[in-house]
């Protein structure tokens, strides 16, 4: 049987780290040798980062991403890595270079750069059109890059009908609830399609708003996964595959043959010199297949890696939020605890004359159960001061909602001298059912540099949130919380949907607007209200200005605020 042990280093980059990068590449790849591996992947743009972004335009970025990269070759004595990189020819290229015991045998270049959604690597690269295949000793592998596995008739077609047995591809793909099991579906089907083993590897970590989810993952030629790496951690990744099981398939089918007599695209081959006999099998070596995460813990650790790495690697220690004793401010503070520890977390209540008993009590109590540093700055002193300072322009002119903003303002001016004194990063807790229809203040609750929640959608706030009780086995955030009424608390008996149409209603509305690009006559003919409808549009698009002014968050929807979400502010269509 004609085996090949193939390792997948499922990383956490940082963009620009060239050294912490490269440290961590070599550090897995002495993990591999140590597993007896031969063959090592890690994921796209491994060495830069993933998404550099207009770091690209930088010459002298490229340069420190070659050098890195003449690094990793050096430590790739016996063994075969594939890493990505920017490549820098006459363009600059979406890279993966196959490395084999210390020199670089050859080079892919990413053919499908993809334009939508998040991405935007049109901007920067040029596409590759060659698609090379390698043959080690008796095995015959490809290479290629995240986008390019998605297109049926890609280049993962050509290069099994050029005889390669496995195909790896390196990824940097971002994560949205579901995307694991969507993705997985997708390269079942190509091997299987194919006839030929893949192997799947993922990035891991947060960068900015994005977060990836790792997942990486290894099917044989059926289709069938043999080995899945964890969701949202570090981990390599190891089996043992039998790679005459494709030639074996391969023979019963009559339709590949009629397919390889029609493909006419060019196809190198590189051959790579034998290496040195890897270590022999063990059981430690058998494959892992993790297990998917329930959907909604999925969701709450895809948070708490973001928020995790946003912090860190901007260089922050320590946070700070604004308990107010609601729903929002109560899962943000939980987030931040798994994210960052207890200790490096700092709550605050800032009462009005509006706050009730309830959500004062409610905050202290999330703050004692989370085992976090608790102060209360009353704003009732400083509101009063505003209104006296604007006593005379206001004179005659009925409180309204300015007031209530003005509230607000004050939480956050306060937040935000915290965070000046002490070096704390303020974590905003509007939720993406907020930010949606401008139900925020700016400079206000919107004050802060990171929005923990800014794509969750209240409903699923609420969701989350029970998650968090379930995991602890007790309720951390108080039972009382759940049964409130949502309150900004800056009127008198104010309640949320005292403005807002009730958050199920508001909530199946987003999702069709902003996710699924429903007009409104089609959300209508669905049957939902024409009156809400309406009005949710129309807050929805009146509020872009606010939005481009607010801290980024978390990615965890198909479509975000953000990245996703280009909007014009100066726009006068509006759907007949």
């Amino acid at each position: 049987m004609k085996t090949l042990r193939i390792g997948l280093a499922q990383m956490n980059a940082t963009v620009g780290d060239f050294e912490g990068n490269v440290r961590k590449i070599v550090d897995y790849l002495e993990r591999a040798r140590q597993r007896g591996v031969g063959l090592v992947a890690f994921p796209e743009l491994a060495v830069p980062g993933y998404p550099p972004e207009d770091l690209l335009f930088k010459p002298a970025f490229i340069e420190a991403n070659v050098r890195a990269l003449d690094e990793v070759v050096r430590a790739t004595r016996g063994l075969t890595a594939v890493v990505g990189f920017v490549d820098r020819r006459d363009d600059i290229f979406n890279a993966a270079a196959v490395v084999h015991d210390g020199r670089i045998a050859g080079v892919y270049h990413k053919h499908y750069l993809p334009n939508y959604g998040v991405f935007d690597e049109n901007r920067y690269f040029q596409a590759g059109t060659e698609t090379p295949v390698f043959t080690l000793g008796g095995t015959t592998f490809a290479v290629n890059i995240c986008e390019d596995l998605w297109y049926p008739t890609g280049p993962t077609t050509v290069q099994a009908l050029a005889g390669a047995e496995l195909v790896i591809t390196i990824n940097s793909s971002p994560y949205h609830r579901g995307k694991g099991r969507d993705r997985e579906r997708m390269v079942a089907t190509r091997a299987a399609d194919d006839v030929v083993a893949l192997a799947y590897v993922n990035m891991v970590g947060g960068q900015d708003e994005l977060v990836f989810d790792g997942g990486s993952l290894i099917v044989n030629e059926l289709g069938e996964a043999i080995a899945r790496g964890r969701q949202f951690e570090e981990d390599l990744i190891v089996a043992d595959l039998d790679l005459d099981a494709a030639f074996r398939a391969r023979l019963r089918d009559s339709r590949r043959r009629k397919e390889k007599l029609g493909a006419h695209e060019p196809v190198s081959r590189v051959s790579l010199p034998p290496l040195e006999a890897a270590a022999p099998p063990s059981p430690s070596s058998a494959p892992v297949l993790a297990p998917f995460l329930e959907p909604i813990d999925e969701i709450y650790r895809a948070l708490v890696l973001g928020t995790r790495d946003y912090v860190r690697k901007n260089g922050f220690k320590h946070v700070t939020i604004g308990l107010s004793g609601g729903i929002d401010s109560s899962l943000v503070a939980a987030v931040a605890v798994e994210a960052l520890g207890r200790e490096n977390v700092t709550g605050v209540t800032m009462p009005s004359p509006f706050s009730s008993q309830g959500t004062r009590r409610d905050a202290r109590r999330l703050a004692k159960n989370l085992g976090v540093e608790f102060m209360t700055l009353p704003i009732t002193p400083v509101l009063r001061a505003y209104k006296r300072t604007l006593a005379k322009p206001f004179k005659g002119l009925r409180e309204d909602v300015t007031e209530e903003n003005l509230q607000a303002r004050i939480r956050g001016n306060l937040l935000m001298a915290l965070s000046n004194k002490f070096g704390w990063l303020v974590l905003t807790t509007g939720n993406k059912s907020e930010y949606a229809v401008g139900y925020t203040t700016l400079y206000g609750d919107m004050a802060g540099g990171f929005a923990v929640i800014k794509d969750v959608p209240k409903t699923l706030v609420y969701e989350v949130s029970r998650h968090v009780n379930v995991l602890a086995k007790r309720p951390v955030i108080p039972e009382t919380v759940f049964e409130r009424a949502p309150s900004a608390e800056l009127r008198p008996d104010q309640t949320d949907q005292d403005t807002l149409p009730p958050y199920a209603e508001l909530d199946e509305i987003l999702e069709a607007y902003v996710e699924n690009d429903l007009g409104a006559n089609d959300m209508i003919a669905r049957g939902c209200s024409a009156e809400a409808v309406r009005r949710v549009v129309t807050m929805i698009d009146r509020n872009e200005y606010k939005r481009r002014q607010g801290p980024i968050g978390v990615k965890i929807t198909p479509r975000a605020f953000g990245r996703d979400w280009r909007l014009p502010i100066v726009n006068r269509f509006k759907e007949k």
